[in-house]
């Protein structure tokens, strides 16, 4: 089977997706809506030179540029396109009407973004009712998806999931080595430090906390416009020596960072199931997150961790509170975290639900022909 892989750029995850889907016996092409020359794909997965679209682009229209689109699919010929996200990489599949359309959402694209405004509403509804197969993450994008029309049936739902043995409770901690934190309480953020994920609340609510417990500790891991903001919070309120600034960690160093802390840490306004809570609870490690639809999935209160009110920072800093009054009491805690993460987060065990959608999407297509 001819694979079409169309997605904005080159994250994280979708080199976590070709990698997978370089090991099939599927034939895998890329196409990014940013082009960038010389880019690299695992195995022998080409990325298809073309000149991406940019809909607010001087001088080409939409249509114009949907047109050299058109001209990829006709010169590719997939048997499906795989696109994402919703309002972009499958939106313009959906216009230019190749079918059969696999549209993997990304969560926050029909969590948040679909209701930002009535054009925001139309793309949404326009893509679904021209997708054949439909993939999210969570329950919460399928129900979300029904909204707009689209039938349940037509839904695949299946967690990211991590590589658990990349990712596991056992290995070193080398950096609360390092900071001389091993008698403190630790606490682990790593979500983009951007207005979405709420690390502004994170951050009013660990300084409440760290006011009332000051054996609290905080490792901040990210990158992004917010970065300066964070950093003057943290000098402003003598948090100095409490917080600890990691930067953007790579995959190699990601398990010492986990294993170097006591409970994870998110305060994400939208987000469906979370690929580094998923990390976080392979890890064995205590989760304090904001109570929205995808985490409620994955945390029960006083089971798997504690939820707060989103966008509260002060029932944040209770549960922060909360969680580190227990310290000593989270063996049964930690080890059921990994049990959750072992059922529900293998990346090996879910992406083979991923070809099943494409087979899904293919026979639908055989039907309607």
């Amino acid at each position: 089977m001819k694979v079409l892989y169309f997605t904005r750029t080159q994250s994280p995850h979708d080199l976590r997706f070709t990698q997978a889907l370089a090991l099939t016996e599927h034939q895998v092409f890329v196409l990014c809506l940013e082009p960038v020359a010389d880019r690299q794909w695992p195995g022998n997965i080409v990325e298809i030179e073309w000149h991406g679209i940019t809909p607010n682009e001087v001088g080409q229209s939409l249509n114009d540029q949907l047109s050299g689109l058109k001209d990829v699919f006709e010169s590719i010929k997939p048997d499906l396109v795989h696109a994402g996200p919703i309002q972009t990489a499958a939106y313009y599949t959906a216009k230019v009407g190749f079918h059969p359309l696999v549209t993997m959402s990304w969560g926050s694209d029909l969590m948040l973004e679909a209701d930002e405004n009535p054009f925001s509403q139309f793309v949404t509804r326009f893509t679904l009712e021209h997708t054949d197969i439909l993939v999210g993450d969570c329950a919460c994008v399928g129900d979300k998806a029904e909204l707009f029309g689209f039938s349940n049936q037509d839904y695949i739902q299946f967690p990211w999931g991590v590589d658990l043995h990349h990712f596991s409770p056992s290995g070193s901690a080398s950096l609360r080595e390092k900071l001389r934190w091993q008698d403190n309480i630790v606490l682990l953020s790593n979500r983009t430090f951007a207005p979405l994920y709420g690390v502004d609340t994170l951050l009013s609510a660990f300084a409440s906390a760290s006011f009332e417990n000051p054996n609290l500790r905080l490792l901040l891991f990210g990158k992004g416009p917010q970065e300066s903001q964070f950093r003057q919070f943290v000098n402003d309120h003598d948090l100095a020596d409490k917080v600890y600034f990691g930067g953007q960690a790579s995959l190699d160093e990601l398990p010492d960072v986990y294993h170097s802390s006591d409970f994870y840490l998110s305060a994400s306004h939208s987000d469906g199931s979370s690929v580094s809570l998923m990390e976080a609870l392979a890890c064995g490690l205590p989760a304090v997150v904001s109570d929205i639809p995808g985490n409620i999935e994955w945390i029960e209160e006083n089971r798997q961790g504690w939820l707060f009110k989103d966008g509260e920072p002060h029932d944040f800093s209770q549960k922060i509170l909360l969680a580190a009054s227990l310290i000593g009491k989270i063996d049964n805690m930690k080890s059921g975290n990994r049990f959750l993460a072992e059922q529900r987060a293998d990346w090996n065990k879910n992406f083979p639900v991923l070809l099943e959608a494409y087979k899904s999407a293919l026979a639908k297509q055989v039907k309607n022909d």
